[in-house]
């Protein structure tokens, strides 16, 4: 390029999402692209969208529609599309939306250039291909954003487990992981710019599996996990996100053992029915479930456990749904993400399955386990009053110039006076009230 180009990117859905638009980051800047802050900068804009439910898509959709009076304001901009909605889609998308120049799917991130380049002439342009090998594990990441306090490290890419609701699999291709030191390199560096917190990512992130070159030992995710945590003793480790099926002992013995591996294990459920995991192709029982968490409790007795929870899905009766809402009390998570089942294009359950429980429904009973949660949530705040805990200041609270907010290794909110604290540091934070979301302190000396 003879003239400097500025690239704006926004990004939609997971945190996989999020570290990918790092990585795209990376790749634009060494084409000599500088970051725009805003659309209105920017000579290039791209979208980094999610397919996981069909309302991501709808947002993408106008998201796109919105911009298009600024392209036709502002002479030779661009617009594409990228990540999995782009990959789902394909060259449709190019068709259905007229504001798209190009599509380019997660494993396609090296082709943006000369995709770029093709569009300038005039042709619309895609690269779309999957792949088994592609980690981008070479490339640094551009830190994006204000946010220097905690940042993501992709491990591995993809997914095998293929629930027959989900679209992972044929948007991100199957499992692939990283090489170990390249890892450690990444989350160094992470350190060397200042940040205190690190959460490694992965679609099924407990499913890591190295095989090395030289000795063909392969290194699970405990032994990765124990191994980050040695090279980064004064950082903080979360992961995200994990599978029951992954769920071993060792792994949860490595985390007890070492105090800088936040306390917090992600570990969706889905349902509370064996039948309809069985249906979903979970490749786990309620039982199996159950003895898992039993486990988490029993080595990491302070450990914080979320979940994620559909209902709806196919087939399910109120049977179902009540060992859902059973399953919920018998756990007692500290929070859920919660959703109604939306069909998505291509998965099995699209092909196979019919989408047969009403709206009105699914609504209804969502609502049941949102109301539900929400009283487990409170109950879990309301045993941790009186505790204190380690906390990494994030930066002011929304209500009020004169506090704090963080997060706790279980990776609860607090919110606490500044007193002489900062941005950044770990403080001591006494629970003393709540709300069914965030724990309420004062700083203990």
């Amino acid at each position: 390029m003879s003239v400097e180009q500025k690239y704006y990117i926004e990004t939609y859905g997971c945190q996989m999402n999020v570290a990918d638009s790092e990585v795209v980051a990376a790749i634009m800047e060494k084409q000599g692209y500088t970051y725009s802050a805003t659309t209105e900068g920017a000579d290039l804009i791209l979208i980094n969208t999610c397919s996981i439910r069909d309302n991501a898509e709808q947002r993408v959709h106008g998201r796109l529609d919105a911009l298009n009076h600024l392209k036709k304001k502002r002479k030779g901009m661009m617009i594409g599309v990228i990540g999995c909605m782009a990959e789902r889609m394909g060259e449709s998308l190019l068709k259905k939306s007229i504001t798209t120049d190009f599509v380019v799917g997660p494993d396609a991130y090296r082709d943006l250039p000369y995709v770029i380049d093709k569009a300038r002439t005039g042709e619309k342009s895609f690269s779309l291909q999957l792949s088994k090998e592609e980690t981008y594990q070479e490339i640094t990441p551009v830190h994006l954003g204000d946010n220097k306090i905690s940042t993501f490290v992709s491990i591995m890419r993809g997914c095998d487990k293929f629930c027959s609701y989900c679209i992972v699999p044929y948007t991100r291709g199957r499992e692939r992981s990283r090489e170990s030191e390249s890892i450690i390199n990444e989350v160094l560096a992470a350190k060397e710019l200042g940040f205190k917190e690190v959460t490694l990512l992965g679609q099924n992130v407990n499913s890591y599996r190295y095989k090395t070159k030289d000795t063909n030992e392969v290194l699970g995710f405990g032994r990765l996990l124990e191994k980050v945590a040695l090279a980064a003793p004064d950082i903080r480790i979360r992961f995200s996100t994990s599978h029951p099926k992954d769920i071993n002992d060792e792994l949860l013995e490595i985390i007890a053992q070492y105090p800088n591996l936040c306390k917090f294990i992600h570990l969706p459920v889905q349902s509370g029915s064996s039948r309809m995991l069985d249906l979903m192709n979970r490749r786990y029982t309620r039982e199996w479930y159950l003895e898992r968490i039993a486990a988490i409790k029993r080595i990491i007795p302070d450990c914080s456990i979320t979940t994620d929870i559909m209902c709806g899905f196919c087939g399910e009766t109120e049977e179902d749904h009540q060992e859902t809402l059973s399953l919920m009390r018998e756990v007692g998570f500290d929070f859920a993400y919660m959703f109604k089942y939306s069909e998505r294009p291509g998965t099995y359950a699209a092909r196979n399955c019919t989408d047969d429980v009403p709206e009105d429904v699914k609504n209804r009973r969502l609502d049941e386990i949102i109301a539900l949660q929400q009283v487990i949530s409170g109950e879990s705040n309301q045993n941790d009053i009186g505790k204190v805990f380690e906390v990494l200041v994030e930066g002011e609270s929304k209500r009020s110039a004169d506090f704090y907010y963080g997060r706790n290794s279980q990776n609860k909110v607090m919110v606490f006076p500044k007193g002489n604290t900062q941005a950044g540091q770990l403080v001591m934070v006494k629970a003393t009230s709540c709300t069914s979301a965030t724990l309420i302190g004062e700083l203990v000396e």
